[in-house]
């Protein structure tokens, strides 16, 4: 399995809020939500968003209130993968759950810049930027994991078993 795309890169402690501002939580359709990904924080992300696309963030990224909609608005985006230094626990374990590929590596989320072009290879975690020919050592996903985001999360997989 693998991502590659253009990266969006944000900065630390990126919030829940941000990614999916409170004001749109009335609607729990994933295409609705999508229109309004990282709203508060990059009014443009909707509009430039591409299938395929790479979230790059700092430390913290997902932090705040548990809501299931920030990785739902992100995965619904188009985006294929968010690299970030660390996630909120709470955030790393909904983007599993609803099937959107996140992986954490320091070196890279610092490394890449805005507008790069990058791959990630979820089988080895090896996250290459294109652009500047740099590759970066990110944790793999486990077997069972890799099944979940395939399944397109966890409820998918579940249904998949019966």
């Amino acid at each position: 399995m693998q991502a590659n795309g253009t990266v969006f890169k944000y900065g630390d402690n990126v919030d829940t809020d941000v990614i999916i501002p409170a004001r749109y939580l009335n609607s729990s359709d994933p295409a609705e939500l999508a229109t309004h990904c990282m709203e508060d924080i990059d009014k443009e992300f909707a509009k430039k968003v591409q299938a395929g696309d790479i979230i790059v963030a700092n430390k913290n990224f997902g932090c705040g209130s548990s809501r299931e909609h920030a990785p739902i608005s992100i995965k619904a985006s188009g985006v294929s993968c968010v690299i970030a230094e660390t996630f909120a626990r709470i955030f790393y374990r909904n983007a599993i759950n609803i099937g959107l590929p996140i992986i954490e590596c320091p070196e890279a989320a610092k490394a890449i810049n805005a507008g790069d072009e990058v791959t990630v290879d979820f089988d080895s975690g090896v996250i290459t930027d294109v652009t500047t020919g740099q590759s970066f050592q990110g944790q793999a996903f486990p077997p069972f994991m890799q099944n979940l985001i395939n399944a397109g999360g966890l409820v998918n997989y579940i249904n998949e078993e019966q």
